[in-house]
């Protein structure tokens, strides 16, 4: 079963990039560009739409792990 997945991406200068999609225990982790942000096309949209669902399909299939107590609730307003 695949745990990472990688989108490439463009960050604001144009160069080449990727965001990196992985599963730790029951948490799905995006990773984006040190520093930088993702510019994607309407393709690579897709694809991370794609990466995400896999990855919360695995999450779904892993045990269930206690809640961590330092994080948020879904429901908490997390503006400053």
């Amino acid at each position: 079963m695949r745990d990472e997945w990688a989108v490439s991406c463009r960050d604001l200068a144009g160069r080449r990039r990727a965001l990196s999609v992985f599963v730790s225990a029951d948490r799905v982790v995006l990773i984006a560009p040190p520093g930088e942000a993702a510019v994607l096309s309407t393709l690579d949209v897709g694809r991370l739409r794609a990466a995400l669902r896999d990855a919360v399909i695995q999450v779904g299939d892993a045990p269930d792990l206690p809640d961590d107590p330092g994080a948020p609730e879904a429901d908490d307003d997390l503006t400053p």
